[in-house]
């Protein structure tokens, strides 16, 4: 029996793809666009779908807002995902559901608070993915002049998860009595004060939500420096990454694990699904031809500096397109992602990174042919690196309906013959279809 893995979708609540050929019109504010994205993807057993967010209009990119708005990408604009999980919830029933939200842009018990209700509208599927936001102009909409040092942000982000699951637990499982007989709906002495009181953040509590069917929604994070990897093992129930082949890929998840463990938990509750851009066609040759023609349009490149240069906070127009980058970059913004895009020494100039796996952005692997091609040489990418799974994902993070069905009526089908993905959902909660193997 081939080792199963998990599957998930890294999208944005943005303005899917808007002008190409099989484009749906960059209108999708009312969010019905992507509840019949998440309805597909339900239908092919996702794990979840899981939607990224910035706080923020990036302006680095030739110190102008002009390329990301002009471009429409998938970083700018964007609604808000914790409505739109709420409204995917009431339309699915099975798939999880995951939002980005920020220790930046949240009080501590206003998320809490929020993740728990839609976790309970959701029926146990909800995930908070976690990040703690990583561009000054985001900072500067919060009413600070520029972003704490990464460092910093990470002391208060281990802190405010500590709170936010102390609120999250301020509601014991049998809170809830809905006692007809003596008229008690609530056993007062089931829900607790939590005064918290820390360096950063100060909390009474308890939540006045009831606690969902979780207790703690499902936790997703992205931590790639030492820092973010010691806090992905060990807190989150699933890892997003992007390595670099499949040497980096399971070094990553061995080293995610070795802390897991260290941290006094079952590496095997810590999932790692790896981000990945399949292009798909009927041939092989077919496959090769699209991802050419999108890597060789006149927008791809900058559409991708665009990208990259919002997630660094680093100008990466001042640099020559055919020439190597002026030595090893760094930044307060996501280090690992840059690092991920730069690879240092290396050689190879700024549009080779650019054009190659979109500079490395979200293609951990090269996956290139047809749903069969695909789905074998990701068997063979699970194998090697041991698990858990993929992320599904575009360059652009821009999507239309065509690319859907081309993995779950193609891809995801091709999978289900090699029993390499579930054909059915075991579990009613995210977490435990995350932990079911």
């Amino acid at each position: 029996m081939a080792k199963r893995f998990h599957l998930g979708w890294f999208t944005n609540f943005a303005t899917d793809e808007w002008n190409g050929p099989f484009s749906n019109g960059g209108d999708p504010w009312n969010g019905k666009f992507y509840v019949e994205m998440a309805q597909a993807l339900e239908r092919a057993c996702f794990d979840y779908i899981m939607f990224e967010d910035k706080l923020a209009i990036s302006e680095i990119y030739g110190g102008s807002s002009e390329a990301v708005l002009k471009h429409g990408l998938g970083m700018v604009p964007k609604g808000d995902p914790a409505p739109l999980c709420a409204m995917i919830a009431g339309a699915t029933s099975k798939i999880g559901i995951v939002a980005t939200l920020s220790t930046l842009g949240y009080p501590p018990y206003l998320l809490a608070r929020l993740c728990s209700t839609i976790d309970s509208l959701a029926e146990g599927r909800f995930g908070w993915n976690i990040v703690t936001s990583a561009e000054n102009a985001a900072a500067q909409n919060f009413g600070l002049d520029e972003l704490p040092p990464r460092e910093l942000r990470y002391d208060m982000a281990y802190e405010y998860l500590d709170l936010v699951i102390k609120l999250f637990n301020s509601w014991e499982p049998d809170a809830v009595k809905r006692d007809r007989e003596n008229g008690v709906y609530a056993d007062f002495r089931k829900v607790h004060t939590i005064n918290h009181e820390g360096r950063f953040f100060k909390s009474r509590g308890p939540l006045n939500c009831v606690r969902s069917p979780q207790g703690v929604p499902a936790l997703i994070q992205a931590g790639a420096s030492p820092k973010g990897r010691a806090f992905a093992a060990q807190y989150a129930d699933a890892v997003v990454a992007v390595n670099q082949g499949t040497k980096a890929m399971k070094e990553f998840r061995d080293d995610i694990r070795a802390r897991a463990a260290a941290a006094g938990r079952d590496p095997d509750d810590v999932k790692i699904l790896y981000l990945i851009a399949p292009t798909l066609a009927e041939t092989v040759e077919e496959a090769q031809a699209k991802y050419a023609r999108m890597a060789s349009a006149p927008s791809f490149i900058e559409m991708n500096l665009c990208l990259i240069s919002s997630i660094t906070d680093i100008d990466f127009k001042a640099f020559d397109l055919d020439k190597p980058l002026p030595g090893k970059l760094t930044t307060n913004g996501e280090q690992g992602s840059l690092d991920s895009f730069q690879q240092w020494g290396s050689g190879k100039t700024l549009r080779q990174l650019v054009t190659e796996a979109s500079g490395g952005l979200v293609s951990s692997v090269e996956l290139i042919g047809t749903p069969e091609t695909v789905a074998e040489r990701m068997g063979e990418v699970m194998e090697e690196v041991g698990g858990d799974g993929f992320l599904i994902t575009t360059p652009h993070l821009g999507v239309n309906r065509r690319v859907i069905h081309e993995v779950t009526d193609g891809l995801v089908p091709a999978l289900q013959r090699r029993g390499l993905m579930r054909t059915e959902y075991g579990e009613k909660t995210l977490r435990g279809n995350l932990k079911a193997f």
